[in-house]
């Protein structure tokens, strides 16, 4: 995978649902679960769940401009996410879980900040939304259990009740932006 292509690293609650999401979007190239914006140096699992060390659960993501948009990536994630909940993605709580965009470009910002301001004026959602927009800092990879975790676990009980609704919505929401071999 070239080196020269843009990364974009979000926090939509849980890993494992954000994940899932954006590995069937068409232009996303590599999909990892990881942590960032903290103050460790290689965080565990269960450091991060504390909630103490300042990190959030991540997805990183390298994608082609040429297939996708910063601002169709953006529009996936408000879309499949509650952005307007402090610390929190349902039954998920924690800073851990805050809704963020951490970016790597200037444009990224510049983009998240105008949609972010197109769907406030617009009144998308019903309380103000609270996505930190961020550069992105001392990401660090989720231990390999975490990687692929839906594909891994359809049955188990957090991803048959949480993680498969969220990819149905996609699924129905953005079907233009399905990879083809994700369309089932």
């Amino acid at each position: 995978m070239p080196d020269s292509l843009p990364v974009l690293v979000l926090g939509g609650g849980c890993f494992w649902c954000t994940e899932a999401v954006f590995l069937r979007v068409r232009g996303v190239l590599d999909v990892q679960s990881g942590y960032s914006n903290g103050q460790l140096e290689h965080p565990s699992y269960e450091q991060v769940c504390r909630g103490d060390t300042g990190h959030n659960e991540v997805v990183r993501l390298v994608y082609d401009p040429a297939q996708v948009s910063v601002r169709q990536l953006l529009g996936i994630f408000f879309a499949t996410h509650d952005p307007t909940t402090l610390n929190r993605q349902g039954n998920d709580v924690g800073t851990q879980y805050r809704s963020a965009i951490y970016y790597t470009q200037p444009e990224q910002e510049q983009v998240a900040r105008a949609l972010m301001a197109e769907l406030e004026q617009a009144q998308v959602y019903d309380a103000p939304l609270v996505t930190e927009v961020l550069p992105l800092a001392n990401y660090w990879p989720a231990e390999d259990y975490h990687q692929d975790y839906y594909a891994q676990h359809p049955n188990q009980g957090y991803c048959a009740v949480v993680v498969g609704p969220k990819v149905a919505k996609f699924r129905k929401q953005f079907a233009e932006l399905l990879k083809p071999e994700a369309g089932a």
